[in-house]
């Protein structure tokens, strides 16, 4: 699965995160290091989802971008 994630440049590295999921954040001193950091958060991020909505009923839909 992929997700875009934004990158900044700060005083101390590089500060990152992913639009699409709010609240999913990370940092790395280097942008490699950032971006290994945010894939670790996503994966976090999408097992805590996960195990809070294991026994709520839910459907898929899809979206179609014109």
């Amino acid at each position: 699965m992929k997700y875009r994630v934004n990158l900044k440049k700060t005083d101390e590295g590089y500060a990152v995160w992913v639009p699409g999921l709010p609240g999913c954040w990370s940092q790395g001193a280097t942008e490699e290091e950032a971006i290994d950091n945010i894939k670790d958060a996503i994966e976090g991020y999408l097992a805590a989802v996960q195990e809070l909505t294991a026994d709520a009923e839910c459907r898929y839909v899809e979206v179609i971008n014109a």
